[in-house]
């Protein structure tokens, strides 16, 4: 009996087999769409932020253009007269706050020689030093030491500095002309998106928009109540004290120090205790104590009362928000963070099936506590 085996195919002849073209293909056309889409976000990285920050500042003027709209005023005059209030008290904060900067400036540059010589005197009296002020003076008088070409490579860069605070002026107005248009159009735009979508969707979609109004309206006025608070009790201070421009000052520091997260109490104290160092150092001291003091005053008496009534966003939130925010998107998201943390957290509240908490001393808040150690106090004594 003889084998007879099927002949064997050269392997040279095996065909590849056909999937194989396909995954080539889509592979590298995954590939380039990667690098197209990189590209297109990267170039389009500015005007992303500045449609974020467009949406941010309609989803906050939006309950005031509603008031208006609401008492008989057309959308759009509303959202332009809301806008140009807006943009009048911040041209009139920022004025009156680079007037003041000026003025010290200027004072600072015409009488340099007598504030040299109280800082060295401060010095000498407070560390025992024997520094000549004349000496320190010439230094600085000296057009080849390095104060002088220090400032005079400054002057270089005035042109950039200009060119830069154009760039900011432009996207100031678009982000105004963004807001703008979200605001004015907002009904049409709404009517747009949800005629895309079944009514069960409709619905969900404008109770998102709504909860976003209003958790973005209540960081607003969160912050700006705040701010008042701090502006007041620093204008106090100020007052007392007799540092420079103290109405100026003071709002500088509550407004700065509210709005911009984290590290915006440190960088509105610096403008004051530099003024006044210049005049006093022991008042910049004062200062200085008075912020940090005030810090935690506000940490711990005044911003969770106030939170808890408008953002209901817990602490840590709020303050992991505000770091990942400014580590994504530098300052700006820093300041959009916690509205947008308070309405991420409003929304996933809103999931799922709540339940009744048990009656526990670990679940107890400290005003049911209290309640609870009342009602025991009663009935031990009946």
């Amino acid at each position: 009996m003889t084998d007879v085996s099927p002949p064997v195919e050269p392997t040279s002849s095996r065909k590849m087999p056909s999937w194989v073209p396909r995954a080539v293909a889509v592979f590298w056309m995954g590939f380039i769409g990667t690098l197209v889409f990189r590209f297109v976000f990267h170039r389009l990285n500015n005007l992303l932020i500045l449609l974020l920050v467009s949406l941010f500042i309609a989803l906050a003027l939006e309950p005031a253009v509603n008031r208006l709209v609401s008492k008989g005023r057309g959308r759009r005059s509303s959202t332009g007269l809301i806008i140009v209030a807006v943009v009048l008290v911040v041209l009139t904060f920022v004025g009156a706050v680079g007037t003041v900067v000026g003025q010290q400036v200027a004072d600072l540059l015409s009488n340099s020689e007598k504030y040299v010589n109280d800082t060295v005197k401060l010095i000498n009296d407070t560390f025992n030093s024997h520094i000549d002020p004349a000496a320190v003076n010439v230094k600085i008088a000296d057009p080849n030491g390095p104060v002088q070409q220090f400032i005079n490579s400054q002057q270089d860069n005035a042109f950039k500095v200009s060119v830069q605070a154009l760039g900011v002026l432009f996207q100031m107005f678009s982000v105004l002309l963004f807001s703008y248009y979200l605001v004015a159009d907002g009904p049409r735009l709404r009517r747009v998106i949800c005629s895309r979508l079944r009514p069960d969707r409709q619905r969900k979609v404008l109770d998102a928009w709504e909860l976003a109004i209003t958790k973005t309206g209540g960081y607003l006025y969160s912050r700006a109540l705040l701010a008042v608070l701090s502006s007041f009790f620093h204008w106090i201070v100020f007052q007392a004290i007799g540092a420079p421009a103290p109405i100026a000052m003071a709002l500088w520091v509550g407004f700065v120090s509210q709005f911009l997260p984290v590290i915006g109490t440190y960088l509105a104290g610096i403008l004051p205790v530099v003024l006044t160092f210049i005049e006093s150092p022991l008042k910049a001291l004062i200062i200085i104590g008075f912020i940090a003091v005030y810090q935690q005053i506000e940490n711990y008496l005044f911003a969770p009362k106030i939170t808890a009534r408008t953002l209901e966003l817990h602490p840590a939130l709020a303050f992991g928000g505000a770091i990942a925010g400014g580590a994504v998107l530098g300052p700006v998201g820093a300041i959009l963070a916690l509205p947008a943390v308070a309405m991420a957290q409003a929304l996933v509240s809103s999931w799922g099936t709540r339940h009744d908490v048990i009656d526990d001393p670990l679940t107890l808040l400290p005003l049911e506590k209290v309640k609870r150690q009342k009602r025991l106090l009663k009935k031990s004594t009946k």
